[in-house]
């Protein structure tokens, strides 16, 4: 059985050890060389499909990174899976794309607009997802 300052000193020594490894690793994962985000490669092009996708409020019915809606598919890596002709032809359509029973807004974006969604959605997809390659949404049938 610890004494009352052995306990006391127990504790403390396991907070200062805790608190260092808790620094040492938030220093760690801010080290340039551990940045996964794929920040440097961002651009004008990627910078305005973003805002087209906030604008458009695309994750209210997409998620993008495990975030937002789960009405539609999932849209981390939409352009490895898909390909971006496909993209381009959902976002450019002139009537609503209805697959699978659920109908997407008619967008019918100009090709400088679908194009620079497609930068965003690349650049997404470049992101190490740390072996995570395939996010799908719960709701999708096939998971595999």
């Amino acid at each position: 059985m610890l004494s009352k300052s052995q306990a006391r000193a127990f504790f403390l020594g396991g907070t200062v050890v805790t608190f260092l490894i808790f620094i040492g690793l938030t220093i760690y994962s801010f080290m340039p060389a551990n940045d996964q985000s794929n920040y440097s490669k961002i651009d004008k092009k990627v910078i305005r499909g973003k805002e087209i996708w906030e604008s458009n409020n695309c994750m209210g019915c997409h998620t993008l990174l495990g975030e937002g809606g789960y009405y539609a598919p999932e849209l981390t890596k939409v352009i490895d899976r898909r390909g971006e002709g496909y993209v381009k032809a959902v976002l450019m359509s002139p009537i609503p794309w209805a697959p699978k029973g659920r109908k997407m807004v008619k967008y019918n974006m100009n090709e400088a607009d679908a194009e620079a969604v497609i930068a965003f959605l690349k650049w997404n997809g470049q992101i190490d997802l740390n072996g995570f390659d395939r996010v799908v949404s719960p709701l999708a049938k096939d998971n595999n």
